[in-house]
């Protein structure tokens, strides 16, 4: 009783009414069973499916890392992070990962956490370092496990594993299927959970776009124009051309940003908090945005490139129709370009009617503030100056995201001048913080 109890109070917590059927299946298996492989489509709840069981197995009498988390970017581990966060357990989390600030994982890491969750490179640096024991880590995770291959992290992870003396679970996750198991993993014949072949989506509907000419900007621009004001992430092969499509969109009146591996960390995370809170509503972005990030549900996603192979193809698809809600894919084509192998012959070719007005502007704009947890600011104490101070209305209030030492709030655009006058002269807890809007200007960066 006391298991269900807290299982319900941590879906509450999680604002969700119930698990799905993979994750009450991945809850009984993981907690039962030693070496795992799950197997399940982008969106479809992974995530809080490993972090349940893991959170059964952890030991309040053991003060040292108990299970480790490896995953491929620091996006995704700082997502597993918030869900933990968001669950509301007894057990301390950290991260560790390359961009994050050494100095402040060394301190994090000086009373160390139940969960450790890392991106490979950075936990290797820490293993040299001896920043943390690894006695007592039971339990390890590899959560998209064969992203974290394709990117070269074969030596990183073997010696990650190699120096884990005590494990007693694996537990393997990935959204792809047909997925080779390294021999330095340590798993000979896993228990599979395979939810991607079971799971086909009849929610998404894949629609065909010809361009007449072969730079196809014109017929994005058109797409978006029809898609009545509401977001979409549009997939691109390059770096550079994700910039270059941005720039083009925003002369067109479109305001658009990008995202790519390129780019400094804390552009990464700025674009995404905008992105995530409505301040900005059409992302153009490579791969990297295809899967392990926390963004929101998508009705749209364009392929202005497709990938070159069907897997990304699908995990692109997989930013929309989840959890039962429908979506739309569309592809950008050339009319004389051909299309991959797996793209199907009998597309529905969608007809855009030219003349569209542009969309709406987006509903908020993001507030940077210059403190977060470790000023000892929270969310109760943004919303409470903002309110008071700022003479805001709560309904003005969007997502506010309060990171370690910065925080972002997003304001209904019509009342962020009103704000940032009132506030200009006004303290929060005893203390002047820089106020502002955040820049979403995002430097350029060297692609060669």
């Amino acid at each position: 009783m006391k298991t269900e109890n807290q299982t319900i109070n941590i879906l509450s917590n999680l604002g969700i009414d119930s698990l799905n059927k993979m994750q009450i299946t991945a809850q009984d298996t993981i907690t039962n069973e030693q070496n795992i492989l799950l197997l399940s489509p982008t969106g479809s709840g992974k995530t809080l499916a490993f972090l349940l069981p893991i959170l059964r197995l952890l030991r309040e009498d053991i003060k040292t890392v108990q299970c480790l988390v490896v995953v491929p970017s620091r996006e995704l581990a700082l997502q597993i992070e918030q869900v933990w966060k968001k669950m509301g357990t007894k057990f301390k989390v950290n991260v560790c990962y390359g961009g994050h600030s050494i100095d402040t994982e060394l301190k994090n890491l000086s009373n160390p956490p139940a969960l450790l969750i890392g991106t490979p490179g950075r936990l290797t640096d820490h293993l040299e370092r001896k920043s943390f024991e690894t006695d007592s880590i039971r339990i390890l995770v590899l959560d998209e496990f064969d992203k974290s291959l394709q990117l070269g992290f074969q030596d990183e992870m073997n010696t990650i594993i190699s120096q884990l003396p005590s494990l007693e679970k694996r537990v393997l996750l990935s959204a792809t299927a047909d997925v080779e198991i390294p021999e330095f993993v340590g798993i000979d014949s896993p228990i599979v959970l395979d939810y991607i072949h079971e799971e086909k989506n009849d929610a998404l509907s894949i629609k065909l776009v010809l361009s007449p000419e072969k730079d196809k900007i014109e017929s994005l621009f058109q797409l978006i124009c029809s898609l009545d004001s509401e977001p979409a992430l549009i997939f691109c092969n390059h770096r550079e051309v994700t910039e270059r499509i941005s720039d083009l969109l925003n002369k067109k009146g479109i305001q658009t940003g990008y995202y790519h591996g390129g780019m400094d960390q804390d552009d990464r995370e700025r674009i995404l908090v905008q992105f995530r809170n409505g301040s900005l509503n059409y992302l153009v972005t490579t791969d990297l945005a295809a899967r392990g990030l926390d963004i929101p549900e998508m009705k749209h996603v364009i392929h202005y490139h497709l990938p070159a192979k069907e897997s990304e193809f699908v995990h692109r698809n997989g930013r929309t129709a989840r959890m039962h809600a429908s979506g739309t894919a569309y592809i950008i084509q050339f009319k004389e370009e051909k299309a991959p192998d797996y793209i199907p012959d009998d597309l529905d070719v969608l007809q855009i009617k030219a003349g569209k007005p542009l969309p709406n502007r987006p509903e908020y704009q993001t507030i940077y503030v210059s403190g977060g947890k470790k000023n000892k600011l929270n969310k109760s104490d943004i919303v409470g100056f903002f309110l008071q101070k700022g003479k805001l209305d709560k309904s003005d209030l969007g997502l506010i995201e309060v990171k370690d030492f910065i925080s972002f709030v997003a304001v209904r655009h019509s009342s962020v001048k009103m704000l940032l006058a009132n506030i200009r002269d006004e303290k929060m807890k005893g203390k002047k913080y820089k106020i502002e809007v955040a820049r979403n200007v995002i430097k350029r960066v060297d692609l060669k």
